[in-house]
């Protein structure tokens, strides 16, 4: 192990960013995705200046984002070794676990009718909906009818989820997480285990003014092993999270966590963190590229929110210090401009930065996200949990 080279590290996972179909991507009926190169292509302008200077334009070819001739960053593409394209094999595999049984989905067949009775059972409430659906259309669809009734709107999508829906004013927030905490015990069977329950809260009375809040809350199943994050703070180092990593890790080895509103407001909180001093690792999901624009597949939204992301990025940078290592990634691809609306199987990037670096460039590409995990642990000087995957980068970035 090395001597602790780095103070701070902060990851930051810009969810569903792929940069281009995996090798294994045709056996998940995803050849030919590539998320960030087809949004350029979709874009007018596309301005994403603090990107390209770490080397983001040198990395992945974009229409509009010339290479530069001397990044600040040093640069990869990262290959996920899990099973799957999910939120959860992919930030698990981070932190170096790999996942060899993806979770199961029922994006065509809805629930089975054995769960969603014991579902009504357990809970007191009749189950409308029961299929795979747009979290926006189904509320259309359905929540006036949940509001006269007292009925539960559960739903699934392209991932591994099932998902219950619930007016703050009439279902009530507390009988809501009661209800997601029901339906996480029952998806916890081998047959009916989905990644994530989440809990969708919603104000509004009737078609076209319903709006999701920020209340939203994940169920997730726990990590099956110990990682990175359970090494870094058995040792008294900091565990920030910000975003969903809380949830996707069911809590484990976080020693302070922080719930965004939206990717803007995630980057503000990581904005807050650089501005305060820890000693450790500050972990960022920025959910809105993957649920607000990948799965409804709008590539000009996308493009935009990344926009957004990089003037954040631009408020960051300067608050990082000799000491200070920034990694940007991304967890899978979501190519909005791909069939269906599921994640796509891609290549995700590795960009990093820090002031004490004399150079930047191009580093080998990695058979396992792992190596984002490895990193910090070398980082550190903490042993990596037995069984975990991945090979850290640190002493290839001078």
């Amino acid at each position: 192990m090395t001597e602790q080279r780095f103070k701070r590290i902060f990851v930051i996972v810009v969810d569903s960013l792929g940069v281009g179909a995996a090798e294994d991507a045709a056996d998940y009926g995803d050849a030919g995705a590539d998320t960030l190169g087809h949004i350029s292509q979709k874009m007018g302008r596309f301005e994403i200046p603090n990107l390209q200077r770490l080397g983001m334009a040198n990395l992945h070819s974009l229409k509009q984002v010339a290479p530069v001739e001397q990044p600040l960053g040093w640069y990869t593409k990262m290959n996920e070794r899990s099973r799957g394209k999910d939120t959860m094999t992919g930030h698990w595999e981070f932190m170096g676990l790999k996942t060899e049984k993806p979770f199961i989905t029922f994006t065509e067949t809805g629930f089975p009718p054995e769960l969603i009775e014991e579902l009504e059972r357990r809970t007191g409430h009749k189950v409308i909906g029961n299929k795979s659906a747009s979290g926006t259309e189904i509320l259309d669809e359905l929540a006036e009818e949940e509001i006269a009734t007292g009925h539960m709107i559960v739903y699934t999508s392209a991932d591994s989820v099932l998902q219950i829906c619930g007016n703050e004013e009439t279902f009530d927030l507390a009988e809501l997480y009661r209800c997601c905490e029901i339906a996480r015990e029952l998806t916890m069977r081998d047959e009916w285990k989905v990644g994530r329950v989440i809990a969708r809260p919603y104000l509004g009375r009737k078609k076209g003014e319903f709006k999701r809040t920020s209340n939203r809350h994940d169920y997730a199943v726990p990590p099956f092993g110990k990682t990175v994050l359970d090494a870094l703070k058995e040792q008294g180092l900091d565990v920030i999270s910000i975003g969903k990593i809380q949830d996707i890790f069911s809590g484990c080895g976080i020693t302070e966590a922080y719930h965004s509103n939206s990717s803007v407001h995630g980057m503000e909180q990581t904005i807050q963190q650089a501005a305060k001093d820890f000693t450790g690792l500050c972990f960022v999901n920025l959910v809105d590229f993957d649920a607000l624009w990948g799965h409804r597949r709008d590539p000009i939204g996308y493009g935009k929110e990344l926009e957004r992301f990089d003037e954040k990025l631009g408020e960051l940078l300067p608050l990082l210090q000799e000491e200070d290592l920034l990694i940007i990634t991304a967890d899978h691809g979501n190519d909005p401009t791909y069939t269906g609306t599921d994640h796509t199987r891609e290549k995700v990037p590795f960009l990093a930065y820090s002031r004490s670096f004399k150079e930047g460039g191009l580093l080998p590409e990695t058979d396992t996200f792992g190596a984002v995990g490895a990193t910090v642990a070398e980082n550190f000087g903490i042993e990596m949990p037995k069984g975990a995957i991945g090979e850290s980068l640190l002493g290839k970035m001078r």
